[in-house]
């Protein structure tokens, strides 16, 4: 078992558990996990030269700019299923820097109010096959792992990502 499948099921149990508590620290704790993916998945898009979005490390894996929208959309998907009206987008389809840039930025909007709407009393109550808090748990657990294919894309490039750039951090 993956340490996201771990991690998402022990999210899971303890969102589960807490239901009478009070999980307002569990909801920040999340939240913070979630904006620092945000941050290095804005940097990455921001970072990455427009002729790296052409870029396609094997015929068998996405260019840059199909990982992008991939990210960007299943953000759209789950985001808005935490809100309660799943939502498709036409992200797949962009393929410029600045179409993907802008389509991240809508996801990271759509996400932005998932989690401003998520509360104690809320986060535990189902939305189809996930709690509410579980699809936000399930876009932070998605990202990271887009992410760290991603910094590969940087390597190969001979680009630092962000996460590991200490001189560009902010």
């Amino acid at each position: 078992m993956t340490r996201s499948s771990l991690l998402l099921i022990a999210a899971s149990f303890g969102v589960c558990s807490l239901h009478a508590q009070n999980i307002d620290p569990v909801i920040k704790d999340a939240r913070t996990s979630y904006n620092s993916i945000k941050g290095y998945l804005t940097r990455a898009a921001e970072a990455m030269p427009e002729s790296g979005y052409t870029f396609q490390p094997t015929p068998e894996i996405r260019t840059f700019a199909a990982l992008l929208a991939h990210i960007a959309d299943h953000q759209v998907r789950f985001c808005s299923a935490a809100r309660g009206a799943a939502r498709q987008t036409d992200f797949l389809s962009k393929t410029s820097k600045a179409d993907l840039v802008d389509a991240l930025a809508a996801s990271f909007k759509e996400c932005d109010a998932a989690w401003e709407g998520l509360t104690s009393a809320n986060a535990a109550e189902m939305e189809g096959q996930r709690s509410h808090m579980g699809w936000l748990l399930g876009d932070i657990i998605h990202s990271n792992e887009e992410y760290g294919y991603m910094s590969i894309y940087f390597r190969l490039k001979g680009i630092v990502p962000p996460s590991s750039d200490r001189a560009g951090r902010k």
